[in-house]
């Protein structure tokens, strides 16, 4: 009993951030929402996702060539302008998230969609890894229709490769609220860091050894 409790707690200490037990389904508002399109800036798309914690998501975008940038933030939720404390309560229904930058003419929406499947484990539901709860859970947000069938076509194929249902959930995407300044960059700013050592670290280095040939020279 006792190395099981000592399991336990190593589990919540290599955590991205609080549990919660709260399962926050989508309200139907937000699933059957038009979605909301953003214009191109300067040539650069963006496109959105939530994969488990946002720390490793952004770690595994920013190691894509033709992506500028990844913002961690939150997203899918009813509620206005959320924390990092709020949305680890599981009762706002945003889930932490990522906004992926990127030049379509270096990389497709669809390579990002394979991405998105290929680097996490597509069937753990309300999390990833050791993170659990509702604000940890797997939504890939598409802001019009063509964005929505490559979504629902890559995720046909994935469901092949298993014999669990495929756990993300597919969402018009609404609004991206940018989380605080010391969760952007955080794998890279914080090395040392004991989730980051266990956990986001080897999530990049599977991700990276599945997909190394739309890796920046430097992610090598």
């Amino acid at each position: 009993m006792r190395f099981l409790a000592l399991n336990l707690i190593s589990l919540v200490l290599l955590a991205c951030g609080n549990q919660t037990k709260e399962n926050t389904a989508t309200r139907p508002e937000i699933a059957n929402a038009e979605p909301v399109e953003v214009a191109a800036e300067n040539g650069m798309e963006r496109a959105y996702f939530a994969s488990g914690c946002f720390w490793c998501v952004e770690a595994i975008y920013e190691s894509i060539e033709g992506v500028e940038e990844a913002i961690s933030g939150y997203s899918g939720g009813h509620t206005k302008n959320p924390t990092y404390e709020s949305s680890n309560t599981g009762t706002t229904g945003h889930a932490e998230s990522v906004e992926v930058i990127y030049d379509p003419d270096v990389v497709s929406f669809k390579t990002l969609v394979e991405v998105y499947f290929g680097s996490q484990d597509p069937t753990q539901v309300n999390g990833q890894g050791p993170d659990r709860g509702s604000q940890y859970r797997s939504i890939i947000f598409y802001q019009n229709e063509e964005q929505k069938k490559i979504i629902e076509e890559v995720k046909a194929e994935v469901a092949k490769d298993y014999n669990e249902p495929i756990a993300a959930e597919i969402l018009p995407f609404q609004k991206f609220w940018k989380a605080e300044n010391y969760h952007q960059d955080y794998e890279k700013n914080n090395p040392n860091n004991p989730y980051i050592q266990k956990v986001s670290i080897p999530r990049l280095n599977r991700f990276k050894a599945k997909f190394p040939d739309i890796l920046k020279e430097d992610a090598h």
